[in-house]
């Protein structure tokens, strides 16, 4: 039996769950990816690839280092979300036209369709989601979440 003196008895894992943002806003995203998910799943587009193909049509050409700098993603890691949607002919990733060593990530018509057929079952979570919290709350959750980005990739 553990010491009860310890830094990690229950009661102390139990004031961190609770406390943890990291944790909490974990459990939400994957709680409020769930909602997405179900609502989404007719559009063949995971709420994922709804958010990759969403920032490319917002800012295509995208280089693959700026679009990992706008979602806040490793590059390594954007490049392997990149990789299914790409096979899938939904987007094309190339190098640039200005510079080679660059790659820019385009939408294709496919990834276009696909993102047309989804974005009103996009709608249709954010209304449930909407609905479930109250758009105070949402709209609060929102400026916080983009406040906590900023403070966290302040350098």
């Amino acid at each position: 039996m553990p010491d009860k003196n310890t830094i990690t008895d229950l009661v102390s894992c139990q004031e961190i769950g609770k406390a943890c943002v990291v944790f909490n806003l974990r459990k939400a995203s994957r709680a409020l990816t769930q909602v997405y998910e179900e609502v989404m799943k007719p559009s063949g587009v995971l709420p994922t690839q709804f958010t990759l193909l969403v920032v490319t049509r917002a800012m295509q050409p995208v280089a693959i280092s700026k679009m990992a700098e706008v979602l806040v993603m490793d590059r390594t890691t954007l490049t392997r979300n990149l990789r299914p949607l790409e096979r899938d002919g939904m987007l094309s990733v190339k190098p640039s036209r200005r510079d080679k060593r660059t790659r820019e990530v385009r939408l294709t018509k496919k990834g276009l369709a696909h993102l047309e057929s989804a974005v009103p079952l996009w709608q249709e979570a954010q209304q449930k989601v909407r609905e479930s919290l109250g758009r105070g709350r949402l709209d609060r959750m929102i400026e916080d979440l983009t406040a906590a980005v900023a403070v966290a990739t302040a350098n």
